[in-house]
This record gives C-alpha cells, sequence and structure tokens, in this order.
C-alpha cells in the first residue's frame, strides 16, 4: 500500500458499507418473498422499499461528505461511481420484489431460485469488500469470483427465460421474465462495482 501522508476521512467507505449491507439484506427479503404466501407479499415488498431508502440515505450521505472531506479515502469520482452502482443495485433489488407483488407470483421456478443463490452470494461478497477498501491489495480475489459468478449469473437467466418461454402462456412468461430480468439486471451491478474497484486497485498499485 502507498504511504499515505496524511489520515483520510472514513465516512465515505462507512457509507458505502452500509449500501453494500442493503443487498444482503435485500436478497434475504428477496428470499423470504419467493416462498411467501400472496398476503405476505405487501409486508416483504415494504421491506425491500425500506432497504433501498437505507441504502439511498447512505448515498446522500456519501455525496455529502465528498463534498466537504479535505481528504477523501479514494478519488472522488470512485467513490461516487461505487455509490451510484450500489444504489442502482439496490434498486433492481427492490423492482423484482415490487414485480412479484404486483404480479402476485406465487411459484417462481426453481431456476429463479438459483439467480438469487448467485446474486446472494454476490451481495455478500460485495459486502465484505465495501468494508475493506482501504486495503485494496486484499481484493484482488473478490473482483474476479464477482466476475465469475456473473457467467453463472448471466448463464442460469439464459436458460430461466427458455424454460419460461416454453412453460409459460405468453402473458405469464412476460410477467415473470420482467422479474428474472431484475435479478440480471442486479448482477450486472454488481458486476459493475467489481469491476470499477478493480479499476480502483489498477490505478492505486
Amino acid at each position: 500500500m502507498k504511504l499515505r501522508l496524511f489520515p483520510r476521512e472514513s465516512a465515505g467507505l462507512d457509507s458505502l458499507a452500509l449500501m453494500a449491507e442493503q443487498l444482503v439484506a435485500g436478497t434475504q427479503t428477496l428470499a423470504e418473498l419467493l416462498g411467501a404466501r400472496r398476503g405476505d407479499f405487501p409486508a416483504l415488498a415494504e421491506t425491500m422499499r425500506q432497504h433501498e431508502g437505507t441504502a439511498t440515505a447512505a448515498f446522500s450521505t456519501l455525496l455529502t461528505t465528498m463534498r466537504t472531506s479535505f481528504i477523501n479515502p479514494l478519488p472522488r469520482e470512485d467513490l461516487y461511481a461505487l455509490g451510484r452502482l450500489l444504489h442502482e443495485a439496490c434498486e433492481m433489488l427492490t423492482g423484482a420484489a415490487e414485480l412479484v407483488e404486483l404480479y402476485t407470483l406465487e411459484r417462481i421456478p426453481p431456476r429463479g431460485a438459483d439467480v438469487l443463490e448467485i446474486l446472494s452470494r454476490q451481495a455478500e461478497l460485495t459486502a465484505s469488500a465495501m468494508k475493506a477498501l482501504n486495503d485494496l491489495d486484499s481484493l484482488e480475489d473478490y473482483w474476479l469470483e464477482i466476475l465469475r459468478l456473473a457467467k453463472r449469473a448471466d448463464h442460469t437467466h439464459r436458460i430461466l427465460v427458455a424454460e419460461l418461454l416454453e412453460n409459460h402462456s405468453p402473458a405469464s412468461f412476460a410477467r415473470y421474465r420482467s422479474v428474472a430480468d431484475q435479478f440480471a439486471a442486479a448482477s450486472t451491478k454488481m458486476k459493475a462495482v467489481a469491476t470499477q474497484v478493480g479499476s480502483i486497485i489498477v490505478k492505486e498499485s
């Protein structure tokens, strides 16, 4: 690691860590939602919106910190990019939950649960990485593992869409496909977070 002559403000990293924790909480809530009865959908969807609200508040704190801190822990453009991507990933998870509620989708195909399991692992790794941004040398394995998981998520998503098309009417296919696409988008956002971390590692090395 480079020698730092002046201490750096850590509040920005704390905000990123809090945002990433909402991804973990969001995948857990989605897992509950996929196994719930329709009567429980509104409460669980509201819980998802609360996770997103927490992430939004943390993003706002991050922006304030970047404007007011003399020395930031990372370049401002990198902090902003990470915050934006984490927030967008939270939005994707919330969108999936709201679609399950709106369409009352009580029977998500098993392949959808497989994608969510991959998302959960991506979220856990992302949360751990955001807590370790002050030690970039430790994050190369995270970067590579997220990319591997993203490929798995893409592959599983393609199979899921094919199975939905084969087994559902056009209207039913469209509803389930919209949820599947939200899952895929969340995975892509977390891949983008890892790619941004990889860029930081290269620049800071």
